[in-house]
């Protein structure tokens, strides 16, 4: 055989330029009791959040995590018929979504959509952590919510 089997640090080997999805920017992760998370989670990644934001749009606070070159979200929803206290009444505490980093939001759309993939947000709209934010439905996209994002510049 011929080269290694497993790369050490995967984020710096460099692949074929990708137009789409760039990377995984975070995971969420539904959480009743955003205090308690934090705590659980500084433990666990040896690190403290490096933020917490509220966003009313949602009706969620986040708290954010690095680990690596990605991210972690907590949410901690501020209302009792928000998404994300839905989410946990349905499926309990636990992952609510992987985001992917994207060059242009809206180019992505389209191309989501031409690809039959049914999107929550007929446009962008303002997230937590300085992004342009727009979800695809899970019923598409074979069970999980996926979230685009983009840096607001």
């Amino acid at each position: 055989m011929e080269g290694p089997l497993f790369v050490d640090d995967p984020v710096d080997v460099q692949l074929a330029p990708m137009e789409h999805l760039i990377r995984i920017e975070h995971i969420g992760i539904a959480v009743k009791d955003l205090s308690a998370a934090e705590e659980l989670y500084t433990k666990l990644l040896g690190e403290p959040p490096y933020k917490r934001e509220a966003v009313e749009s949602e009706g969620v606070i986040t708290s954010f995590f690095r680990t690596g070159p990605n991210k972690i979200e907590l949410l901690e929803s501020t209302r009792p018929d928000g998404p994300i206290a839905k989410a946990i009444e349905k499926r309990g505490e636990g992952i609510h979504h992987i985001a992917f980093e994207v060059a242009d939001i809206r180019a992505e759309m389209e191309r989501l959509k031409a690809e039959g993939f049914t999107l929550l947000n007929a446009e962008p709209k303002r997230g937590a952590d300085n992004k342009l934010v727009c979800f695809v439905h899970p019923k598409s996209a074979g069970g999980v919510l996926v979230e685009l994002c983009q840096e607001i510049r």
